[in-house]
């Protein structure tokens, strides 16, 4: 095991870690406390405040009041993203002790936090500083007998509902273009995962972001986030999570007729052709459903093989996932962690019950791991099962690493299996006939088509989804921005 980070001992030593609210660390109004527990070990590892409506209500009148009477909203964007990128800056110098937070937190390879999570968090904050740079805020409008323009504007408070598995990654993916252009925030990060978020915090202080720009406060759902997506003052909600509850959010903000941004659950395709490396494409697939322990919604969890290689590339998977080192994240040989929480563990392995039941094959059985010296950690096997696609385990995103494997024999086939699904998130096609790839790529329905690799996030590329995935826009794009930013004409006749 790696050797914990004086700072982060320091950091979960606290009793409890406070909520940050108006550039203050407060305990919660009603003095609730959560657990966080390591999913590697089982054991609680630290103690946060747990905020409801009270902390919610005060978070928001605090963003409301840095909106209106601070020069965060009125700097120029150049000004803005000064500071944006001082606390890149910090995220950068303090890697390390991110890295091990979010390890600890989420269960993670600690290799992938420090090399994939944290990084893209810093660079997502460059990203949308310096795209606000560039970005017009007045344009004219050519328009006979009327001297007219439009002009952009923050919208003020914006809040954000964050899920577990990539908790501080997906709040960069979330404020940054938000804050780029001039709102103020409330996050509610998941009640599993806050740590990282609230170490956060500290950096965004030392940053010198004015008090009240950002605002966090854990709590559970059901409380302190349904009150946040509720909350009348917020101008703009974002939502990561499942979709059924974020038909809840939805409805919510529907009420107050605020804009969502829902980004939901997935059900992924991988539809392979004859044509590829056989080897190289199970490897790369198989890295994909491991990443994160499966849980990623827009993974592969649909691998539609071509009948001629079917074979082959079952058996290349197999060993492949049979060699992945499940272990503790801070582990250095570690390949795949935990599943977040016992909960979540009882949902994979329901999942494979219920899929049995219903008739589908296990190619590859999976079911629970038994780690060495962490016999509490929630912890399980890959698995790959195959049958009919009414199975439930072909329909339902079970956010574990279990993928449902069927064949087809000609390109028509293939897309019909890939948009056999409720979901819109993200799929891929793998071929080396390129005009067939981009065929596929644009028949497949979602938000994200990928050619020849999976889980793909460059900088300045909408990623979103369509039906169940979402609605409400995407993210990590000039779009992005421009939705934080809402439009006013200004006309006059001439």
């Amino acid at each position: 095991m790696k050797t914990l980070h004086p700072e982060v001992t320091k950091f979960l030593e606290a009793k409890p870690i406070n909520l940050f609210v108006a550039g203050d660390w407060r305990p919660a109004i009603n003095g609730n406390t959560l657990d966080v527990r390591d999913p590697g070990s089982g054991r609680v590892i630290s103690t946060v405040s747990a905020g409801d409506s009270a902390d919610v209500d005060l978070a928001v009148k605090a963003a409301d009041k840095a909106f209106r009477t601070t020069d965060w909203a009125r700097l120029p964007a150049n000004e803005r993203a000064v500071f944006l990128h001082r606390l890149a800056d910090l995220i950068d110098k303090h890697l390390d002790v991110l890295a091990q937070l979010e390890s600890l937190d989420v269960g993670k390879p600690l290799t992938a936090a420090s090399t994939i999570d944290i990084p893209n968090v810093a660079q997502t904050l460059r990203y949308f500083a310096d795209l606000s740079v560039h970005v017009r805020r007045a344009e004219p409008i050519a328009v006979s007998g009327y001297e007219a323009r439009k002009v952009r504007f923050p919208y003020g408070v914006c809040a954000f509902i964050f899920p577990w598995n990539f908790p501080l990654l997906l709040v960069g993916w979330g404020i940054a273009p938000a804050l780029a252009a001039g709102n103020t925030v409330v996050v509610k990060p998941a009640e599993d995962t806050p740590l990282s978020t609230l170490y956060f915090c500290k950096l965004v202080h030392e940053a010198g972001i004015p008090a009240g720009v950002v605002n966090v406060v854990p709590g559970l759902g059901e409380t302190a986030g349904a009150a946040l997506a509720k909350h009348p003052a917020i101008k703009r909600m974002s939502f990561t999570g499942s979709p059924e509850v974020g038909r809840l959010v939805g409805a919510a903000c529907g009420h107050n007729l605020v804009p969502a941004k829902l980004e939901l659950g997935g059900k992924g395709a991988a539809v392979v052709f004859d044509d590829v490396d056989v080897e190289a494409t199970a490897d790369a697939l198989v890295a994909a459903l491991t990443f994160n322990t499966g849980q990623v919604c827009c993974t592969a969890t649909r691998w539609i093989i071509h009948q001629r290689i079917f074979d082959q590339f079952i058996s290349r998977a197999i060993q492949k996932l049979r060699s992945v080192t499940i272990g503790h994240g801070m582990e250095p040989t570690t390949q795949m962690g935990p599943l977040i929480s016992e909960k979540q563990r009882r949902r994979v392995l329901g999942y494979l019950e219920r899929g049995a039941l219903q008739g589908a094959k296990f190619l590859l059985e999976g079911g629970p791991a038994a780690v060495p010296n962490h016999p509490d950690g929630y912890y399980v096997k890959p698995a790959l099962m195959t049958g009919a696609i009414d199975n439930v385990c072909w329909r339902e995103e079970i956010f574990g690493p279990v993928a449902f494997v069927v064949e087809f024999k000609d390109e028509s086939e293939a897309i019909a299996l890939a948009n056999s699904t409720d979901y819109g998130l993200a799929n891929s096609v793998w071929s080396n006939d390129l005009d067939r790839a981009n065929r596929v790529a644009e028949a497949m329905v979602a938000g994200n088509s990928w050619i020849n690799g999976h889980n793909l996030f460059p900088h300045g590329v909408p990623y979103g989804g369509c039906n169940l995935s979402g609605c409400g826009g995407g993210v990590l794009s000039p779009e992005t921005y421009l939705d934080y930013l809402r439009v006013q004409s200004i006309v006059r006749p001439r």
